[in-house]
């Protein structure tokens, strides 16, 4: 048995970078992906969440990935053009003497200012290649998702544990049923012999046919041996289901319902405090194995 609950955090560092992972889970009725990745890292979150999809089938799954650069890297460079910068320095001559022609005096321009000059210097982006980051990445994601499995493993287990103690508790009441249905038949029994002599002491016209009905209709509804096999056989599937290699979350889910109704009928049909009672516990019972199942994956 696999538990929808589930956490699992990792750190690695590579390639110049340094990242933390980050993944939880709870109980939800299909899978649910919910990944907050690094948007820079190209063809990262595709390649992720094909990996989830094979580690879980059901639960709400929230994968959190945060990377930092773990060194200093520059991202732009800056290049003299040098055509445009001889120009320049051409033009400044240029102006130069030709303001000494005129006399008037200029201050002499620094290097700093020749920089700014448009043209003399080229700013370029470098493109960061971030497939060596997006390969370390997934090959640190397995180790991730085998501590996020064991988790999830260990919480099952505990949780199958806890549903076959339920399931044995069904099985012990819906036993106890059984043996109080066949007490109270004898009661019944006698119980109706004293109603059906008030009737006929009281008419002295009764259609026996009509008796026979209402008997028979009267059997029918306070009969509880269907309900009772139907539980029997519930908690056989139960226990069937709780060594199935395959996920039984959803199969367990639906068993509950059926175990539900049942324990309604029953109690409805009771006609004894004491199976009335039974069902009773049946059902809280049935309840609190319905929020354990929840949790299953």
């Amino acid at each position: 048995m696999i538990s929808m609950t589930g956490f699992a955090a990792r750190r690695g560092a590579g390639v110049g970078y340094a990242w933390a992972w980050d993944l939880r889970s709870v109980n939800g009725k299909g899978l649910d992906l919910r990944l907050r990745l690094p948007d820079w890292i190209d063809g990262l979150e595709l390649a992720v969440r094909s990996e989830l999809q094979k580690a879980a089938t059901r639960g709400n799954v929230n994968l959190t990935l945060k990377v930092a650069q773990d060194d200093t890297r520059e991202t732009s460079a800056f290049r003299l053009n040098d055509g445009n910068l001889m120009a320049a320095l051409a033009a400044l001559a240029g102006v130069e003497a030709a303001a000494m022609a005129a006399g008037v005096t200029l201050r002499q321009p620094t290097a700093a200012d020749v920089l700014t000059l448009r043209g003399v210097l080229d700013t370029q982006t470098q493109e960061i290649d971030t497939s060596p980051l997006r390969a370390a990445l997934l090959a640190d994601l397995p180790a991730l998702l085998a501590d996020f499995a064991t988790m999830r493993a260990t919480e099952g287990t505990a949780l199958a544990g806890v549903i076959g103690a339920q399931i044995d508790r069904i099985a012990t009441l819906t036993e106890d049923a059984q043996r109080e249905t066949a007490n109270r038949t004898a009661t019944q029994a006698e119980t109706l012999r004293d109603n059906l002599a008030r009737v006929l002491a009281a008419s002295d016209a009764v259609d026996e046919t009509r008796l026979a009905q209402e008997l028979a209709l009267l059997a029918v509804k306070t009969d509880v041996t269907e309900e009772l096999d139907r539980l029997s056989a519930h908690v056989a599937a139960a226990r069937a289901h709780l060594t199935d290699p395959a996920p039984m979350g959803r199969k367990l889910d639906f068993l509950m319902q059926e175990f539900m109704r049942e324990a309604n009928t029953l109690c409805s049909k009771a006609q004894s405090l004491a199976l009335t009672r039974i069902g009773l516990d049946l059902k809280t019972v049935i309840d609190q194995m319905r929020e354990q199942v929840q949790n299953v994956e």
